[in-house]
């Protein structure tokens, strides 16, 4: 590829690489004078979930199987990045007619091809069925999961193949770098970021605008750019997602920073286990630097900016952003009291702009379309879209981006399509492991950044796990603080032994050997800890403990004065009993692990409470659930 001089030699590349995508957009195959509905492409999910499904070898044997038909001219076959519906992957896009496929497996691959591709028949298994309706969809754009959906951060996920940089350029990469290069100034960049209300994504939700506006005003000849790849909540795939289905994206938005904040050097700090990401950002670097969207002259003009990938360790106290800046320095990655923020010490004791994975997904959009565009969605305070990896106890596992202000409820069970098995549902966990659990009774809470505070958890990177009936929500508290516990740097006192203490406590408690004295320290200590603690890991890692006591302190004081767990989760306080019910059919006995249960056939059988280890199996497989929790 040869380098681009201008911005108008973009523009002209851009029409260029357009019709590589030509089929992908409708409104581009209505307007062309080509018969397109002669061509095919079909798409496959190569996000990590659907890889680890065998996608490779889905695209594969697609290549191989047209090939053999010499249909190698009219059927084109592409890689993209993640879909978002994991829970039906991996999925397989035949376009121009949209045809949305789901669990296709390499074995699938020859059906396709002669049905639908040779013969212009849909296969109709591998269509997805709609709950609801009880009948299959044929359209992405159909299904209940994207219909509340509105796509920016995820715009060009499942839409462009992420090591293809002409297909980026395509779907208007490197444009919206083009009119800041060209026809704006670092104020007006500024201004239009701080004008859209973009709040940062990676948990703080501190204002985008002002943070590059603080660090612009710091007076110094080298400053940086930090993209913060660091992506550490269990259950939480969003940034990883993005930069393994749209990598271009970030390197064009943190030349865009730094375009607006003075920095010539931006660094994407991730973590090191996420080896398809580092490999899709690695392709685009070296192709961005190639055509000349990075490095030295951008597009002609007197800007330079550089970008070099660091990696991460896995510890989830270096996504805060002073202790990733120390990480990067070769430093032990800890926290330091603020202020002084890095936009005026960071790195290296420069003018450093820290931002999120998905707050840079936004920044070619906003300047794109414009800041009113981007505020028009959302809500007054919570402007624009949010991305969730939803995990849990849900039917559709996935990743959403939903407009701010979407009702709980509409997330869970319309996009989600409600809780597996037709269970209850108990609570969902957003924020991540400090964030907090919200109960049932507030499911049509919007979800913006304020409304989440007021019930005690925050919107955090993304995640959002979902618990029903058989969750235990004390023990829900202990698992996310054992998370804490070992994740934290232990430089402060309340987070490294505050918190030990409080998981001690826990531990008391679903052991069956708490008192109402404890019942009071996990509070009190919880907020003195919220209160005292140096960073926001150890600020909020009491969130599980207080929310959960908020909205579910009778699971608590069933603990304490029982000593007993309701869900039956804390095994120490379970006991498996069976009733007059049972029908001696011998199966509970047959899979018991530790033969604890007697009894003869047609006769009611006994378990040996000595000898029971509370596995379940028993009370799982029960015929006619004549086995009950005691």
């Amino acid at each position: 590829m040869e380098k681009i001089k201008s911005y108008s030699e973009l523009n002209l590349f851009h029409k260029e690489c357009r019709k590589l995508l030509s089929l992908r957009y409708s409104e581009d195959v209505e307007k062309s004078k080509d018969n397109k509905k002669d061509k095919i492409e079909v798409l496959v999910c190569g996000g990590t979930g659907c890889k680890s499904s065998n996608s490779d070898e889905i695209i594969k044997n697609f290549k191989l199987e047209i090939e053999n038909i010499n249909l190698s001219s009219k059927v084109s076959v592409k890689m993209t990045g993640c879909f978002g519906f994991c829970e039906k992957g991996p999925i397989v896009k035949i376009i121009p007619d949209n045809t949305f496929y789901i669990h296709v497996s390499p074995k699938d691959v020859a059906e396709i091809v002669e049905e639908h591709i040779i013969n212009g028949n849909i296969v109709d298994r591998l269509l997805y069925e709609e709950p609801t309706l009880k009948e299959k969809i044929t359209k992405q754009e159909e299904m209940s999961f994207y219909k509340k959906q509105r796509r920016i951060a995820l715009k060009n996920c499942g839409v462009i193949d992420p090591e293809d940089i002409k297909e980026y350029i395509g779907a208007k990469g490197y444009l919206a770098l083009g009119k800041v290069i060209n026809e704006m100034t670092p104020e007006d960049v500024i201004k239009e970021i701080t004008d859209s209300g973009l709040r940062g994504r990676g948990g703080g939700g501190f204002p985008t605008g002002k943070k590059w506006s603080l660090a612009k005003d710091s007076k110094d000849d080298i400053k940086y750019i930090i993209c913060n790849a660091d992506e550490g909540d269990p259950g939480a795939f969003m940034d990883r997602a993005i930069l393994e289905g749209d990598p271009n994206s970030i390197i064009e938005a943190m030349a865009i920073a730094g375009y607006a904040i003075g920095a010539s050097k931006g660094l994407i700090y991730i973590r090191a286990e996420y080896p398809l990401a580092v490999q899709r950002l690695m392709i685009a670097i070296e192709q961005a630097k190639e055509i000349g969207v990075i490095g030295e002259g951008i597009l002609g003009s007197s800007f330079n900016f550089d970008v070099e990938i660091k990696y991460g360790a896995g510890a989830f106290v270096c996504g805060e952003e002073t202790a990733l800046v120390h990480s990067i320095e070769g430093c032990r990655g800890e926290p330091t009291t603020k202020p002084p923020f890095p936009a005026e010490k960071g790195l290296f004791n420069k003018p450093t702009s820290v931002n999120n994975v998905e707050t840079f997904a936004n920044i070619t959009a906003i300047i794109n379309n414009g800041s009113q565009w981007f505020s028009s969605i959302g809500t007054n305070t919570s402007k624009g879209t949010k991305v969730f990896a939803l995990a849990g106890k849900i039917k559709n596992v996935g990743l959403v981006e939903v407009p701010m202000g979407i009702k709980l409820e509409e997330i869970i069970y319309e996009i989600g399509g409600g809780i597996k098995d037709n269970k209850e549902f108990k609570a969902v966990q957003t924020g991540g492991p400090s964030g907090g659990c919200i109960p049932s009774m507030l499911l049509d809470l919007p979800i913006d950044y304020e409304s989440l505070n007021a019930v005690g958890s925050m919107m955090g990177s993304g995640g959002m796990i979902v618990m029903d009936e058989d969750d235990c929500m004390v023990d829900i508290a202990k698992f996310y603080l054992e998370f804490i516990v070992d994740e934290s740097c232990g430089k402060c006192t309340p987070c490294r032994v505050g918190n030990k203490r409080l998981l001690e406590i826990l531990n008391k408690i679903v052991e069956g050997k708490g008192t109402e004295d404890d019942i009071k320290k996990l509070k009190d200590l919880s907020k003195v800890i919220k209160d005292t603690a140096l960073c926001g890991l150890g600020q909020t890692a009491p969130n599980p403990i207080l929310s959960t006591m908020t909205y579910f302190m009778d699971e608590y004081n069933a603990h304490v004065d029982e000593k007993k767990c309701v869900a039956g989760k804390c095994k120490k306080l379970v006991r498996y009993e069976i009733t007059d019910e049972c029908i001696g059919c011998t199966k509970c006995s047959r899979a018991c692990p530790v033969r604890c249960i007697s009894g003869k056939i047609k006769g009611k059988h006994i378990i040996d409470q000595e000898k029971c280890i509370k596995c379940g199996t028993c009370f799982e497989g029960c015929p006619v659930k004549a086995i009950k929790l005691g």
